[in-house]
């Protein structure tokens, strides 16, 4: 193993103890003040998808697939699905949301506190949700440049 690889692979596992923290601190207040949320595996895919492509998109030189043009090429085809995956699950939040209302969610809370809870969730919700199906596109558009640039320059 050589020195670079273990660099690269030290600063995967730090980033991706960085996004489980992350996770954990934006979930917590959730937790805390909900019993159930249904869209816990949603908001956890988005949270993660964020981070995750966002840091690909700026430090891909500085990954384990950087040089990697095969798993570039399968990941630049499987963004677009993903895509489209994160868009109608984003909207099937707000859907729910606004057929279901907050009641069933959030009802047991005091009232100025149940407002607060309501606001957080949505703001995270969309902010993650959206910034991920933003991101998905932009990473395909990143590999794709840097598949070009591998094969004609030598670079990432």
């Amino acid at each position: 193993m050589t020195k670079r690889l273990r660099y690269v692979l030290l600063l995967e596992v730090l980033w991706w103890l960085l996004t489980a923290v992350i996770t954990w601190a934006v979930l917590w207040p959730i937790h805390k003040a909900i019993h159930v949320w249904p869209f816990e595996r949603w908001n956890i895919i988005f949270i993660v998808t964020l981070i995750t492509l966002t840091r690909y998109i700026f430090l891909l030189p500085h990954t384990l697939i950087a040089k990697a043009q095969e798993v570039k090429v399968g990941l630049l085809l499987l963004m677009f699905p993903l895509t489209f995956v994160l868009v109608e699950a984003v909207n099937s939040f707000m859907v729910y949301i606004e057929e279901n209302t907050w009641d069933a969610l959030t009802g047991h809370l005091p009232l100025e506190y149940k407002h607060a809870i309501e606001n957080y969730i949505w703001s995270e919700m969309l902010f993650f949700g959206v910034g991920s199906f933003i991101a998905a596109p932009l990473f395909a558009i990143r590999l794709l440049i840097s598949v070009w640039r591998t094969r004609n320059l030598g670079t990432v």
